[in-house]
């Protein structure tokens, strides 16, 4: 068999459904897929600062957000975290570093009926404590949990 026939005629085949969805109008290339980001939020300077941007400043304590990140990072450029939130009605879960110079490292949109659970890697310059946000309803939520960080990620 020639592989390079085989190769171009699915290339060729999916260019043309492409084509097609486009020419349909079902695939738009000037829309913007990603959903507004909060510019302000990611900019900020200070945890009191990011908690206001994301009108999360009167966020209450919960039981029912678990964080999973290690107890001692060992490279503060990529530390693993979790973030569990089994409060009903999750609609975003934000995840901020204290002592990084821009708190707010992710911030996730949830969309209806899906699971409170996101899984990133995070950078951390210096030990601090890692912040949960999650939004339900019209309430914030919050849990922390203090991470160690041998080796600083931030240019550290």
């Amino acid at each position: 068999m020639n592989t390079k026939r085989r190769t171009f005629l699915k290339g060729a085949g999916a260019a043309g459904t492409v084509a097609v969805a486009v020419a349909a109008g079902l695939l738009k290339p000037t829309e913007v897929l990603a959903a507004e980001w909060n510019k302000a939020a990611f900019d900020a300077k200070g945890m009191p600062d990011a908690l206001k941007v994301l009108n999360a400043t009167g966020a209450a304590d919960s039981k029912d957000i678990t964080i999973k990140a290690p107890d001692i990072a060992e490279n503060g450029a990529v530390v693993p975290v979790e973030v569990t939130s089994k409060i009903a009605g999750t609609s975003s879960i934000a995840i901020l570093v204290e002592k990084n110079a821009a708190p707010l490292t992710a911030n996730f949109d949830l969309a209806n009926g899906a699971d409170g659970y996101v899984s990133t890697r995070i950078k951390m310059g210096q030990t601090s404590n890692v912040r949960v946000v999650v939004k339900a309803g019209a309430k914030s939520y919050t849990a922390v949990k203090e991470v160690k960080v041998t080796i600083g990620g931030c240019g550290g």
